[in-house]
């Protein structure tokens, strides 16, 4: 067995790194803000943008407008799941084919026949908050379901 001696500066530099390693790791994380999930006026505005209100016969009525709205914008259905009222999707954005847009739709019964439904868009992993792109979502929304009902 062969043991290696380090010089008496080397061994203190291993040591110096060494506690200063075991300091680092026991530090305590920063404190949270008590804002951090705080609502915000902001959120507030975005999600009454992100939202409509629909008067339809049935869930899944209005889970197939969903679907088709999103099929007639380009995207393409990853998930749709009725009972939990969630559609998820996807499209390459244009001219750029390498940038990515998603959305994910939910549709919430609020009383008998009338339904909220949300819309949350997402382009390239940064949340899209420019009220016309909802304002486009829900006329062709609307155009679907009003096709479907004739």
């Amino acid at each position: 067995m062969r043991f290696v001696l380090l010089p008496p500066n080397g061994l203190l530099r291993v040591t110096v790194v060494a506690a200063a390693l075991a300091l680092c790791s026991c530090a305590s994380p920063p404190a949270e803000p008590e804002t951090l999930l705080a609502p915000t006026d902001e959120q507030m505005k975005l999600r009454s943008t992100q939202s409509r209100q629909f008067e339809v016969e049935s869930r899944r009525f209005a889970i197939r407008g969903v679907i088709e709205a999103l099929q007639d914008l380009g995207f393409i259905i990853e998930r749709a799941n009725e009972p939990l009222g969630l559609v998820t999707a996807a499209r390459f954005a244009e001219p750029r084919y390498f940038d990515v847009m998603s959305v994910t739709v939910t549709v919430r019964e609020e009383s008998e026949g009338n339904f909220t439904i949300r819309a949350n868009a997402i382009f390239n992993n940064e949340p899209i908050t420019d009220a016309q792109v909802y304002q486009n979502f829900f006329a062709t929304l609307e155009r679907s379901m009003f096709i479907e009902r004739n």
